[in-house]
């Protein structure tokens, strides 16, 4: 329910507030490839630049997993149509996934792998008492041994997500997470408080900026760089260690940014999904962006 919560909470603080205020297979039987306008595939929970081909985008959704083709379409690459929720690459292994959510059934899926380009999936965990249903998680591109994952409360794996522990909860709503490019204890969290990091795998948290409004999303690159988005404020960028945020960008509307995804090809090339599902693509570092083809 955390990111209908976030949806439903970053809608309703922007209307309020103005334009700027604001183990086992689980793929189940094989269907096949489905290919649809990219304006089609509702419900984004994720996105990722695909390793092989940058011109292409993963796109984690209510409906399973999906492929951006260069004429404006998405193929679904998932074998089942999961309600894919947490979804991050494996920044050690190109074509690989770590992903959490439900199955098409109900219930929670725990923590799922893929090695093959997120067509199937296999459970490694279940987690801290799950299965869980992660919203947010990311793998560490300093040690890709280490995952961070929200369900009620911080988890942290240190073996590749076989095994999780109890880490702590920072003072507020959490909506993102983001592993640290360059320090494998260190995490953000974006939440309903504002922006905050944890430089003890998870245990304790502290303010990592001094504006207290919420965030609704954060993400690092293996560079360094790290990105969030904060209402009334806009995409921010600083660089590990560093917290001197500066604004890349503010010209968003009323709308919000969830999730985000940096070529690793190219530091320019950025790609943002709204709260109003519409996928946005920046060539010049995030200075201007333009609706993805669709």
């Amino acid at each position: 329910m955390i990111n209908v919560q976030r949806r439903l909470f970053v809608r309703a603080l922007a209307a309020a507030t103005g334009a700027l205020l604001l183990g086992a297979a689980l793929a189940g039987p094989v269907r096949a490839a489905e290919t649809v306008r990219l304006s089609e595939v509702s419900h984004l929970h994720g996105i990722a630049v695909d390793a092989t081909d940058p011109s292409r985008l993963y796109l984690a959704s209510h409906h399973g997993v999906w492929l951006t083709n260069p004429d404006g379409t998405a193929t679904r690459v998932s074998d089942n149509r999961n309600d894919y929720m947490g979804f991050t690459p494996n920044p050690a292994r190109p074509e690989s996934f770590f992903a959490s959510g439900h199955p098409e059934r109900g219930g929670n899926l725990g923590v799922l792998s893929s090695s093959d380009g997120a067509r199937t999936w296999s459970q490694v965990s279940a987690g801290v008492n799950g299965p869980v249903d992660f919203h947010s998680m990311d793998v560490s591109a300093a040690d890709p041994n280490i995952l961070y994952g929200h369900y009620g409360s911080v988890q942290v794996s240190h073996d590749g997500g076989k095994t999780w522990e109890m880490a702590g909860k920072p003072p507020a709503d959490i909506f993102d997470l983001a592993a640290s490019g360059k320090d494998p204890n260190t995490v953000y969290a974006a939440t309903r408080g504002g922006l905050m990091i944890s430089r003890d795998a998870g245990r304790t948290w502290q303010a990592a900026s001094l504006v207290q409004r919420p965030a609704t999303m954060v993400v690092t690159a293996a560079n360094g760089t790290v990105y969030a988005f904060q209402v009334g404020v806009g995409l921010l960028r600083t660089t590990e260690p560093s917290l001197a945020w500066q604004t890349v960008g503010s010209g968003f509307g009323e709308s919000v940014l969830l999730h985000f995804a940096s070529d690793p090809t190219d530091p320019e090339r950025l790609y943002a999904v709204t709260d109003k599902n519409v996928i946005l693509a920046s060539r010049d570092g995030g200075k201007t962006w333009k609706p993805l083809q669709s």
